[in-house]
């Protein structure tokens, strides 16, 4: 039995982490302290006041234990990576996980790549970034092809030039096909020297020579050519304006503000590189109520710095916060170089700061009327579905469809959705075994005999999948007939879930819903309907889809599989040659034993099975 008093007496003073625990052992909380005697016992005293969040946090620890460090520095890294790790219930936790993309320059090879790079890695190649978003690198990327033609393949050079064909890149003027020693080393290398300018931001001797280009090209009457030219230079200087200039230091730094509301806040950040703004991005974070914005960004901080590999020079903050001193530290450690943490009074970085606030509150009030848009598409639209039915709570809906030509390969499909949204987790599918020809009543009592029968034994064993879960309300792609069908299969099972079906009129358009055997009219413009046309049609496509992949499978079989002594080696080689059954079917003995893997008994044999 675990003394908090008692535990409490044997608190060292010493720097370190701590970890709360609740009654099932779960980690709800870790924290840092310069002392861990004093720290620890602040969450158990009469005389504290700790904040809503934090008060409910006391009353589940069940027990706490601690790791003492070194320092204060040792004890925050340590907190970092375990809250990263444990995501504890009461810490102030960063929603998003993001990642931001460079380009890399692989300037150690002697004919060197410029590629799309999600790390920075510790190797020989120069890198440019972090970028805000993949698509502006990509945009990069696509204009560095067009003006210095270098190229993006893998061919290990000067190795392997000659050995293979030039690529796409070559023929559409994109590269100068080094691989085939088309361009020499020297050339090669002043191609590169322009991309690193150019990711240099240096582009003014670029779009002179592009514009005197584009002149001579206009004056000698080449305009597609002359239009060339006028299109790099508007996608230049389109990449030009993103990067605008916000301080005459030419140093790195991130401008961070943040906007809260109730238990969300949204923090923003200004990413400044070489005194130029390269771009934005917003985090989000949950929050309990009486968070200060002070601790937000310090939690912020924390998390964000502890997981990006690009460390600026300076932090520009809105707010001031706790822990500067061992913050700046572990930041410079990580650089390689002093950091420093500022909170602006005035001047430009805090008009910055400003309008980075402003920009988060933005954001936070828009993604509030989305949430709100979102929820009377999902949660609203269940609840509007569940009082049309005169059901209480419906939270999971299952509907099942039945797909099949003629009675070929018939199959069944289930899809489920959770709060108005598809969980594609749990969708299943299923090939019918028991029924032979069209009947689709006999196909969907299979169906659902086999998903409950499952379902039953996964609960009974314990087992926790996409079956163990029940629906609160089975939707049938059908009207009375599949309601029946359903209600008999679950009466059989012994099981208590509501079914509805989808009365469709002559246009195959739900008109109402079938429930307690009658039909329930239903308005085609409230959210519920428009909630069920969309299960509906993703039922209906995911049965389709898996009929068209067995039936494009069982054409397949059904003609060369019934070949004797034609194997998934030899079908393979023949597809891969001839391309269509129509090709095979027309292909000579001499032709067919020329294929990889045929003999001549088995080119005989494959004209025959089509000639005989």
């Amino acid at each position: 039995m675990f003394d908090i008093q008692e535990e409490l007496k044997k608190l060292p003073g010493k720097p370190g982490v701590y970890i709360m625990h609740d009654a099932k052992d779960e980690i709800i909380y870790v924290g840092k302290a310069v002392s861990l005697k004093n720290r620890v016992r602040q969450y158990f005293q009469s005389s504290r006041n700790l904040g809503i969040k934090k008060e409910q946090m006391v009353q589940q620890i069940a027990r706490f234990e601690y790791i003492i460090t070194d320092s204060e520095l040792e004890a925050l890294v340590l907190e970092c990576n375990l809250i990263k790790e444990h995501r504890p219930k009461y810490n102030t936790m960063l929603k998003d996980d993001k990642s931001y993309p460079y380009i890399k320059v692989t300037v150690d090879e002697e004919y060197p790549r410029v590629l799309f790079a999600r790390r920075l890695k510790k190797d020989k190649g120069k890198y440019f970034g972090p970028y805000t978003s993949s698509g502006a690198v990509k945009d990069s990327l696509e204009l560095i092809r067009k003006l210095y033609h270098v190229r993006t393949c893998n061919r290990n050079l000067p190795r392997d030039i000659g050995k293979e064909r030039p690529c796409l890149y070559y023929h559409i003027k994109q590269c100068k096909a080094p691989c085939q020693g088309y361009v020499s080393k020297e050339e090669y290398r002043e191609q590169i020297d322009g991309v690193l300018d150019f990711l240099n931001g240096e582009y003014k001797k670029l779009l002179k020579e592009l514009e005197q280009k584009m002149m001579e090209a206009s004056e000698e009457l080449r305009f597609e050519e002359a239009g060339e030219y006028r299109d790099l230079i508007e996608s230049i200087k389109k990449i030009g304006e993103r990067q605008k200039i916000t301080g005459s230091q030419g140093e790195d730094k991130d401008v961070i503000a943040m906007a809260s509301d109730e238990e969300d806040a949204v923090v923003q950040v200004f990413f400044v590189r070489d005194g130029k703004m390269i771009g934005r991005d917003h985090f989000y974070l949950r929050i309990a109520a009486d968070t200060s914005p002070g601790q937000v960004l310090l939690n912020f901080v924390k998390q964000f710095y502890a997981g990006t590999p690009f460390i600026p020079r300076e932090l520009i903050l809105q707010e001031e916060i706790e822990e500067i001193p061992v913050l700046e530290e572990w930041l410079s450690e990580k650089r390689g170089q002093k950091v420093y943490i500022r909170v602006p009074k005035k001047g430009t970085k805090e008009k910055l700061v400003e309008l980075a606030g402003k920009n988060a509150q933005m954001v936070l009030s828009q993604d509030k009327e989305k949430l709100k848009r979102e929820e009377g598409r999902t949660i609203g639209a269940m609840k509007e579905i569940g009082t049309l039915l005169g059901l209480e709570q419906i939270s999971r809906v299952e509907s099942y469809d039945i797909s099949n030509i003629s009675g070929f390969e018939s199959v069944g499909s289930m899809v489920v959705y959770e709060k108005g949204k598809p969980k594609r987790s749990d969708y299943r599918k299923f090939k019918i075994k028991s029924v032979k020809g069209p009947d689709d009543y006999a196909s969907m009592e299979e169906v659902l005999s086999r998903r409950f029968q499952r379902g039953i034994k996964e609960r009974e064993e314990e087992e926790k999948s996409g079956f163990s879960y029940f629906p609160d309300l089975i939707l049938m792609d059908g009207g009375k007939g599949q309601v029946h069908v359903a209600e008999q299969v679950l009466n059989n099972l012994g099981i208590s879930i509501p079914v509805c079906g989808m009365v469709k009129d002559d246009s195959h358009r739900t008109r109402g819903l079938y429930f307690q055997d009658r039909e329930i009219p239903i308005d085609h413009s409230t959210e519920g309907f428009k909630l069920i046309t969309r299960i509906q049609d993703e039922v209906h496509r995911f049965a389709i889809e898996y009929h068209r992949l067995l039936r494009s499978k069982g054409q397949i079989h059904s003609v060369l599989d019934d070949i004797e002594g034609i194997g998934p080696a030899r079908k393979k080689s023949l597809m891969r040659e001839f391309k269509s059954m129509e090709a095979i079917r027309d292909a000579s003995v001499e032709k067919l034993k020329t294929i990889p893997s045929m003999n001549e008994q088995a080119a005989k044999k494959v004209y025959e099975f089509f000639h005989q």
